[in-house]
């Protein structure tokens, strides 16, 4: 059993590209009382922050500041990365931004209504690998 999601990252020359990452994820005794549930092995988190971006919001090209999961509670968002790829996150979706060097990513809001995430800031001091 194991989870799948993407995820932006930097290649060796700088640019970007969405990859995916697949977790395993092994039943657990979580809830004393009831069933085992499936649960991936745990990551220490140093953070987490709301972000509101706004109808029309531009996010020229940057890296992410920090390896951080990005999950879409309302409205839409989307990414393009330097090869050109991009991707658009709604409601109950996520990713792993993990392009922190390089050119980065560009992101921008693409809702008629504001898109707002939480941003869960990973501990640790470098990217996942490729």
């Amino acid at each position: 059993m194991a989870i799948r999601y993407p995820r932006t990252y930097a290649d060796a020359a700088g640019e970007s590209h969405f990859g995916d990452v697949e977790e395993a994820m092994v039943p657990t005794d979580f809830v004393p009382t009831n069933p085992p549930l499936a649960l991936s092995a745990p990551r220490q988190a140093t953070a987490s922050v709301f972000c509101r971006l706004a109808p029309g919001w531009d996010g020229s090209w940057h890296t992410s500041p920090r390896q951080q999961f990005a999950l879409t509670l309302s409205g839409e968002w989307e990414i393009t990365v330097t090869d050109g790829e991009s991707r658009r996150f709604g409601p109950g979706e996520f990713l792993l931004l993990d392009d922190l060097t390089g050119r980065g990513h560009s992101s921008a809001a693409t809702s008629a209504d504001d898109a707002v995430l939480l941003l869960v800031w990973l501990a640790g001091d470098g990217a996942t690998t490729g």
